[in-house]
């Protein structure tokens, strides 16, 4: 590239070194060609590349500039920005923490946790234990949390007797092993699983195989251990094939898979939630 006299070379580039080399051609016929070296970007003199002032572009540069060739450096600071904004409540990952907050979505409520309805429920009966203390998810789980995790427990079986005592429904409570959801949460679900909401393999094998992680093996866990131990293969669990939890016939589709459910049991009579005052 040939510059003429008073153009200023504009060099966009922060993501790699390079080299700029310059040869200036003395009009005079006595004297030698002069080249110039200097390195920029990548050389360790930050301060010194700063400290050159540069004239801007003409217009005439701006249009014959091709921008596709200088990439424009990453913005700072966006991974941190997209992070802010997954931990922000207007994220679909923090929903519980709007839900909790609810009073409509409440059932239960004391000092150290709170039960809401399943926006999505995958049986019957489907309620979520959660801490007011932020917990993250099981990984986050202490020793230190060890009688919360209990009083947990037996809130999720004081619901289903207010709420389902009169049900023959068996229940299972139990935390799942990589939840979507941010902030630890107890599920409390029947084991009907009758539910439009129950629409596909993913939904099924996360309440019906070592994906759902029993709650009293949790507390166990933490006794012995002092914290959660969760598999990393733990999401190929949720691909296994459709079985019934009852009799473990393999089924082909959840159509088929809700049919056949039918037949270990009939429907009982429904209890009407409870409000919370």
């Amino acid at each position: 590239m040939k510059l003429q006299p008073g153009q200023v070379l504009h060099m966009v580039n922060e993501l790699y070194p390079y080299i700029i080399e310059f040869e200036e051609e003395a009009k005079s016929s006595g004297l030698e060609t002069h080249r110039k070296r200097k390195r920029s970007a990548g050389s360790n003199s930050i301060e010194g590349d700063a400290a050159q002032e540069t004239e801007p572009m003409t217009e005439q540069e701006l249009e014959t500039t091709d921008a596709s060739q200088y990439p424009l450096p990453p913005k700072k600071g966006k991974d941190a920005s997209a992070k802010k904004a997954r931990e922000s409540l207007g994220h679909w990952s923090q929903g519980l923490k709007i839900s909790m907050q609810d009073p409509k979505m409440q059932v239960y409520k004391d000092e150290q946790v709170v039960v809401i309805k399943d926006k999505y429920p995958k049986a019957r009966y489907h309620w979520l234990v959660l801490p007011w203390a932020s917990i993250s998810s099981l990984k986050a789980v202490t020793s230190e949390h060890l009688e919360l995790l209990q009083h947990m427990h037996t809130v999720g079986e004081k619901v289903i007797s207010d709420f389902a005592g009169c049900s023959k429904l068996r229940f299972r409570l139990g935390y799942h092993a990589i939840p979507s959801m941010s902030h630890v949460h107890l599920h409390v679900i029947s084991q009907d699983f009758d539910s439009p909401c129950l629409k596909n393999k993913k939904h099924w094998n996360s309440f019906n195989t070592e994906y759902f992680l029993e709650s009293k093996a949790i507390i166990k866990m933490v006794q012995e251990a002092g914290r959660v131990t969760v598999q990393d293969e733990s999401s190929e669990l949720l691909k296994l094939p459709l079985r019934c939890h009852e009799c473990q016939q393999l089924l082909p589709s959840i159509p088929q898979l809700k049919e056949h459910l039918r037949k270990h049991w009939a429907k009982p009579q429904i209890n009407k939630p409870k409000t919370v005052d």
